[in-house]
C-alpha cells in the first residue's frame, strides 16, 4: 500500500477507501498518511470520518508491507470511502524532534565517530543513545549548543528518493548499508546540506528554522560503550 507520509510529511488529511477491516477496530486503506510506530517515532492518532461519524485512530502499526489503523470503535466495512485527518500537533512536534535528532546524530558522529544504536522519540522528551568508548559529559553538553547553531542557519531539509546505487555512494548512507534487503531497489535519504544525508523512514521539517533550540538535560553511561543522552525542546 502507498504510505503518503514518504513523499508529503505535511499532508494533514486525505480520502482513501476502506480496504479490509479486522475484529471490528482494524482497518487497512487503500493508501494512507498515518505514521506507523517505527523507527523510534511513535505512530500517528487522529480520525478516520465517514458518512459524517468519526472513528478515532488509537494506534497506527506496520506489519510486512500494510500499515493497519485501531480506531476505538467499530462500524466500517470494506468499500467504505473514509477522509483520514492526523494530529497534527502530535505528528507535526514528532517531525521537529525526528529532525532534531539527525542533526544531533551527525554532530556526534562527526565529532568522535560514533554511530547511533538507538533513538526514541517523545512528547516531552527525546533520547538518543551512541557507542562511544569515552563518556565526557562536557563534551556531551558542548553538543547541545552546536545544535542550536544548526538550527538557527535555517537550512532547508529535503526528501530524496533515489536508486541505492546512487544511496550508497553516500558515506552516511553507506554504514547502514547491510540494513537494506537486497530487493529494496529504491532508497529513502534525508539531506540536511553540510551536516547530514541518513537513510529514514520517517517525517520531518522542511527546514531546520521549525525547530526550537534543544537542551540536553542528562546524559548516562548504560554500559561499556553505550551512552545515552536526553534532550527536550526550549
Amino acid at each position: 500500500m502507498e504510505a503518503l507520509y514518504l513523499n508529503d510529511c505535511y499532508l494533514k488529511e486525505f480520502d482513501a477507501v476502506v480496504e479490509s477491516t479486522k475484529d471490528g477496530k482494524y482497518v487497512v486503506l487503500n493508501w494512507t498518511a498515518f505514521y506507523p510506530n517505527s523507527g523510534g517515532q511513535p505512530h500517528d492518532t487522529g480520525v478516520l470520518i465517514h458518512d459524517g461519524r468519526e472513528f478515532p485512530v488509537v494506534y497506527t502499526g506496520k506489519f510486512g508491507e500494510v500499515i493497519s489503523h485501531e480506531v476505538s470503535e467499530a462500524g466500517l466495512k470494506t468499500g467504505d470511502e473514509v477522509t483520514g485527518v492526523i494530529d497534527w500537533d502530535r505528528r507535526y512536534l514528532f517531525m521537529k524532534y525526528h529532525t532534531a535528532c539527525h542533526i544531533l546524530s551527525a554532530i556526534i558522529h562527526r565529532e568522535t565517530g560514533a554511530r547511533i544504536s538507538g533513538n526514541q522519540l517523545g512528547e516531552t522528551k527525546t533520547r538518543v543513545d551512541f557507542n562511544l568508548k569515552d563518556f565526557d559529559r562536557d563534551l556531551i553538553q558542548s553538543y547541545e549548543t552546536k545544535v542550536n547553531d544548526i538550527i538557527d542557519m535555517a537550512l532547508p531539509v529535503s526528501i530524496d528518493i533515489m536508486p541505492r546505487e546512487k544511496a550508497f555512494k553516500i558515506p552516511s548512507v553507506v554504514k547502514l548499508k547491510d540494513a537494506f534487503p537486497p530487493d529494496i531497489s529504491d532508497i529513502r535519504v534525508i539531506n540536511i546540506p553540510d551536516v547530514d544525508s541518513q537513510a529514514c523512514g520517517g517525517t520531518h521539517v522542511k527546514n531546520t528554522d521549525e525547530i526550537p533550540h534543544i537542551n540536553i538535560f542528562k546524559a548516562e553511561n548504560k554500559g561499556k560503550s553505550n551512552r545515552r543522552i536526553y534532550f527536550c525542546f526550549v
